[in-house]
């Protein structure tokens, strides 16, 4: 794991000279390392999942006992998947979307391989410092993704936008990680769940944190910064807004849950607000035209469904979490890189200009109507276990008389209309007259 973090830091270095030399073809070779550390996530399995974790560490500062150690339990695995494969594949897509493209090509291969490699190390870090710099490391490299069209106004104060929001919220964390540290003795994220101190310091360092996992996940009131990072290309909506740079925060609440969901503000912050981004999201992608946008707020209706679920505290709806955010990974990813071929052949996403694209385009249509209907938790597919999942566990809360139960379950089921409203609304606005 500590080979394949320093070959995401070196390779990078290698690609715009490489793009110079044989262009856009340059990014089959940026696919090869995640591919290859997706095939060692994948063959590392059945020792995962025997409770035999994998787990290597290089002391990098011991004077502060601050090491490059990589553990990968069950979650840790499983979104070292969604990294490696979701960003694979949009490598691969790149190949042909930047096809006769070369000014700022070789840049954007560097910066999205090394983007991949921060994510790596930030889901199996198991040193809450270093998970501090690879966080903020992703945050700077979201911008110069963000802002490719740097000719354009409008990318630019989105990327700007966006690293404002996700760099403060990181910075609160810091405060929240090195109270934290302080506290615990320790910087072993291990260590500190199996052994969760107490106090009120400890609650201040918890709800310090949270505010870092919100802003990085796009979540009221920080939510406005997502559908404004649309203004980048195609393949960076696809990775990092889909499936791996918003997915930190949610990774971050998922993993301190264990250890501190039974802290007095946690269940209520996280339930209320999570309730309240997925009904705002949902609300306003059946308002949207551009295909694009409307993916972007139904994104940030599917953030608040995931912070409901892993942030609820409960095995059951934890369980349901994962689930979730491995579907969500997978179809939205999808639906992004659909919406960007049909941007580059026809020049247009507006639902109001587009017409008949179904008969033209049947294979596409097809792989849309199957990710829509993951999304919408239609049967068989996985969306539909995963929401299923997800309301039994919270009906089971409600049952037992929890409130926040109660309120989670409402909120869950109206905002899972609105998922099934808007996913119809893409599927009509894109393929239909």
């Amino acid at each position: 794991m500590l080979l394949f973090l320093g070959a995401f830091a070196a390779l990078p270095l290698l690609l715009p000279w490489l793009v110079s030399r044989i262009g856009a073809r340059a990014f089959f070779v940026a696919a090869v390392l995640p591919a290859l550390a997706f095939v060692h996530a994948v063959l590392l399995a059945p020792a995962v999942f025997a409770g035999d974790i994998p787990f290597e560490e290089y002391r990098w500062i011991p004077a502060i006992d601050v090491s490059l150690s990589m553990r990968m339990d069950v979650l840790g695995w499983l979104l070292t998947l969604v990294v490696t494969g979701v960003g694979a594949l949009v490598m691969l897509y790149c190949r042909w979307y930047f096809r006769g493209k070369t000014q700022g090509v070789g840049q954007f291969s560097a910066v999205l391989l090394a983007f991949a490699g921060a994510m790596y190390g930030l889901v199996l870090t198991d040193d809450i410092v270093v998970l501090v710099m690879l966080w903020e490391a992703t945050s700077v490299l979201s911008y110069l993704l963000i802002g490719y069209y740097h000719a354009r106004a409008a990318s630019r104060r989105a990327a700007l936008q966006a690293l404002l929001v996700t760099t403060l919220g990181g910075l609160v964390m810091l405060i929240g990680v090195v109270l934290m540290v302080v506290q615990a003795g320790t910087s072993s994220l291990e260590a500190i769940l199996a052994d969760p101190p107490t106090g009120t310091v400890v609650d201040i360092a918890v709800l310090l944190l949270l505010v870092g996992a919100l802003s990085k996940s796009a979540i009221f009131p920080f939510h406005f910064w997502l559908p404004g990072a649309m203004a980048a290309p195609t393949p960076v909506s696809a990775y990092l807004h889909a499936a791996a740079m918003v997915k930190a925060g949610i990774y971050l609440i998922a993993r301190l849950a264990p250890g501190f969901a039974e802290t007095p503000f946690w269940r209520p912050t996280l339930i209320a607000l999570g309730v309240f981004t997925m009904l705002l999201g949902g609300f306003q992608a059946l308002r949207e035209r551009d295909l694009k946008r409307i993916l972007a707020f139904g994104t940030v209706s599917q953030l608040g469904f995931l912070t409901v679920m892993l942030g609820y505290g409960t095995r059951d709806a934890a369980l349901a979490g994962v689930a979730l955010l491995l579907s969500h990974a997978l179809f939205k990813s999808c639906l992004f890189l659909v919406v960007g071929v049909i941007d580059r052949q026809l020049n247009t996403r507006d639902i109001g200009q587009l017409s008949g694209l179904g008969r033209q385009a049947p294979v596409m249509a097809t792989a849309s109507f199957i990710a829509i209907a993951s999304m919408a938790g239609v049967i068989p597919t996985l969306g539909f276990v995963a929401k299923e999942t997800a309301l039994t566990a919270l009906l089971h809360e409600a049952e037992q008389g929890a409130a926040w139960g109660i309120v989670a379950l409402i909120g869950i089921v109206v905002g899972s209309a609105l998922t099934a409203g808007y996913g119809i609304r893409f599927l009509w606005g894109a393929y239909w007259t």
